[in-house]
């Protein structure tokens, strides 16, 4: 016996996954529960919506954005072609989100294209940072406005890194990063969107860490990421994804788009480095990446 029509519609509606429908002029003609509690955007905010809105701000690693060009979907609807992919998709909280992107033509009873569908899952570190959040708050060592660890912890994570430096020579990195011009920001729309911007900066980092790295807030506006197991090309390269996710972003205050920067020092540790040593090094850099304009990353 087969499924009735109906069925099919409540299974497609609670797909774990995030699921939409485009149209050949890519406009959204359907959006599922998954897509609304992956993206935080409901169905009645992007239904009816071009892509070309950029409501949904796809980027790749490298920062360039698919939705107005030649994305996976647009690809797909002009040469029936399936493409599967990871990009980042923009949050309505303003974080970016990594995502694994499966993309089919839609067609109707004659086979020809009438649209694209695309479905999306969340691949970001999510589960492993709720527990290392549950961790840190029966230690005290939590940021309560941002959940990342706090100084105290940074400070002992890379105590630790320390250790393991010398036992197993395990490399690791430092990124110390600061929020451009965030007084200004704070002066322009009061301290409630100033803390807006901290946490929507601290998502960021949280959705496209890796399992094995951690990020901090260090004070005011400035984070520490501490990255495991890495040499100077890759911290550079990771580095520079994050400023660019985060450049990339917005957040909404009163109809008005909001875009943030940061500015990053990056660092390896070396044989005779102090955790003090370590770190006067990254805000020496970071403070040549301000003096290059900002949006920038300085690796030394």
């Amino acid at each position: 016996m087969g499924l009735e029509k109906d069925s099919y519609e409540r299974i497609i509606e609670n797909l774990y996954d995030g699921l939409y429908f485009v149209d050949r002029d890519r406009v959204i003609t359907y959006w599922n529960k998954g897509a609304e509690r992956i993206s935080g955007f409901t169905a009645d905010e992007v239904v009816g919506k071009s892509c070309a809105d950029n409501i949904l701000t796809h980027v790749d690693s490298q920062g360039n954005s698919l939705c107005t060009g030649m994305c996976p979907l647009a690809a797909t609807i002009a040469d029936g072609k399936l493409r599967e992919t990871e990009l980042y998709m923009h949050h309505k909280d303003g974080h970016r989100i990594p995502v694994s992107v499966r993309v089919s033509t839609l067609t109707d009873r004659d086979g020809i294209i009438i649209g694209g569908v695309e479905v999306f899952t969340d691949i970001s570190n999510q589960e492993a940072t709720k527990l290392r959040v549950k961790e840190l708050e029966k230690l005290a060592l939590l940021d309560n406005l941002t959940q990342l660890a706090n100084r105290n912890y940074i400070e002992r994570e890379i105590q630790s890194r320390f250790g393991e430096k010398k036992r197993l020579n395990v490399p690791f990195g430092i990124l110390f990063i600061d929020i451009d011009h965030f007084k200004k920001f704070n002066d322009s729309y009061g301290h409630d969107m100033g803390d807006e911007v901290l946490k929507f900066v601290a998502n960021t980092f949280v959705a496209n860490t890796r399992p094995f790295d951690l990020y901090g807030r260090w004070g005011g506006e400035e984070f520490i990421g501490i990255i495991r197991n890495i040499n100077g090309k890759e911290l550079e390269v990771l580095g520079n994804r994050v400023r660019t996710l985060i450049e990339n972003s917005y957040l909404i205050h009163e109809n008005e788009r909001l875009y943030v920067t940061i500015s990053i020092g990056a660092t390896l540790v070396n044989k005779n480095d102090t955790i003090d040593s370590l770190i006067k090094r990254a805000d020496t850099l970071l403070y040549k990446s301000k003096a290059a304009g900002r949006n920038f990353l300085t690796i030394g």
